[in-house]
């Protein structure tokens, strides 16, 4: 949903043709290194936005902010940084990277002076009607400084009538549609919440008596902090200077649609999301992928690094080695080199190289968890040929991607997905494999725990691969732009 045209994209060499998570959120509230310890977190989070990152602290008596285009590391890492950050209490987020300009004035967390004091807001999501609402405000008077939907959760609860910053900040929440996982910080309170269906995640921790939130549980195990629980979809929890934890449910009560893509690509495999070990689940993923759709080979090769747990898991099941047939190289970026012609034509060699005293002669299953726009799958199956395997076949360890995501992934319009515009027998032409073959929307739901998609009723938000969304789209129907919805979203 962010950054430029799709078709841009596609000639970007250092784009690796994935959907990606728009960002990760953390917050530290009553330890005196709250500052340093939302750093690392980020860092832990830095697999969910590479473009930008941030953190607001408060030490008292103001808040203090710092936001930097770049990685967590780039920035967060140096003292003098630190310094400028001073307080027990903080809140941060790093955010995707698109290939167009970063904006300054977009990168979270979003600050702002009430009445009542400060508040800062960090955001996971993407709110559906959030240009709507913008639209309201702004006949009544409201100026917006940037571009993000954050911001408009701020007007609201800067505008509306309730007495508390809590209550004020519930009426605004009340108001949204779409997907969000927030952590705000006031002066005397930090607060998470998550939108009724729960569609992204946040977690509770405990550091010796400090509260910690976090889009996911591998930042709560690098500052050392114990997981407590998940954040319940629709739940508030607001925690106090007096060391207090209050849990409120200011919405309506509705069946949870967690977004099942959080398995299959989004978190790290390290990270315990809604009770289960995502690496398991992919490992399960890949079990079911073999059940579905093996066929005789002489090696399985994960695409690193996503879909390397799922060919793991589908070598087990069928039998057949596992071996790294292709290396990837995590030591280039997208400022690497400016893409010349020639650049651009090299294409996926700057990320993946074929082992090819491995592949040569052999009948090799290729594993990647998602085909997007197909670009990255015909080079890699271009250069396993090259490097002398004799058939190639890819499995991939999802339903095909048919639709956008409107939830806060960065996704191309649906006319550029792969997967809407052919069959399966046209893709397997095109990316130039010997047979193609994807995960049932039943076995996904298998590999997570389910017996299968409850169609009257999903478990999950699988909007991707169904079509079938949670929530209203309101911009959408509306009539809203595809640049409009793009800006919107470009603060994640």
């Amino acid at each position: 949903m962010s950054g430029p045209d799709p078709v841009e994209l596609s000639t970007n060499p250092f784009d690796d043709d994935k959907l990606h998570e728009e960002c990760g959120v953390f917050g530290v509230f009553g330890n005196p290194d709250a500052t340093a310890l939302t750093a690392l977190g980020l860092h832990a989070l830095q697999h969910r936005g590479q473009e930008a990152a941030g953190v607001v602290s408060f030490d008292g008596q103001q808040f203090h902010t710092e936001r930097h285009i770049g990685l967590v590391g780039d920035h967060f890492t140096k003292a003098s940084v630190i310094e400028r950050l001073p307080g027990d209490k903080a809140i941060g987020h790093t955010r995707y990277s698109t290939t167009g300009a970063p904006v300054l004035r977009n990168v979270q967390p979003l600050f702002a002076e009430f009445a009542a004091g400060g508040f800062a807001v960090a955001h996971n999501g993407n709110i559906t009607n959030a240009l709507t609402l913008q639209r309201m405000l702004q006949k009544r008077g409201s100026i917006f400084q940037s571009t993000s939907d954050t911001e408009t959760l701020i007007h609201l609860t800067a505008t509306s009538d309730r007495g508390h910053l809590v209550e004020r900040f519930v009426d605004a929440l009340r108001q949204l549609e779409g997907a969000y996982a927030i952590v705000a910080l006031s002066e005397k309170k930090m607060i998470g919440c998550r939108d009724p269906l729960g569609v992204r995640p946040l977690v509770l921790g405990d550091l010796d008596g400090a509260y910690v939130l976090s889009s996911e549980t591998c930042a709560l195990d690098i500052i050392g902090a114990r997981f407590v629980r998940d954040i319940e979809p629709g739940e508030m929890v607001i925690i106090t200077e007096e060391g207090g934890l209050e849990s409120i449910r200011p919405f309506i009560e509705q069946k949870p649609r967690f977004c099942i893509f959080e398995y299959v690509y989004f978190s790290r495999p390290d990270s315990i999301v809604e009770g289960t070990n995502v690496y398991s689940v992919r490992k399960s993923i890949g079990a079911e992928l073999a059940r579905e759709s093996g066929m005789p080979a002489d090696l399985v090769i994960p695409v690193p690094d996503s879909g390397t747990p799922a060919a793991i898991g589908y070598a087990q099941e069928a039998g057949i080695p596992f071996e790294l047939g292709i290396i990837r190289n995590h030591y280039v970026g997208r400022t690497f080199i400016e893409p010349s012609d020639h650049i651009r034509h090299l294409g996926v060699k700057l990320k993946h190289n074929a082992n090819r005293k491995m592949l040569e002669g052999k009948r090799v299953v290729l594993v990647d968890d998602s085909i997007v726009r197909g670009t990255t799958s015909l080079k890699i199956v271009q250069m396993v040929r090259e490097a002398g395997a004799g058939e190639v076949h890819m499995r991939i360890a999802s339903p095909p991607t048919m639709n956008s995501c409107f939830y806060g992934v960065d996704t191309p319009e649906k006319s550029k997905l792969l997967a809407s515009r052919m069959s399966i027998e046209e893709m397997a032409d095109y990316i130039k494999v010997d047979s193609l073959a994807f995960l049932t929307i039943d076995g996904l739901y298998r590999a997570v725990g389910e017996t299968k998609r409850n169609a009257e009723q999903p478990q999950f938000c699988d909007a991707c691969f169904t079509g079938d969304y949670p929530t209203r789209l309101t911009d959408r129907s509306n009539n809203t732009t595809v640049r409009q919805l793009s800006l919107l979203a470009e603060a994640g």
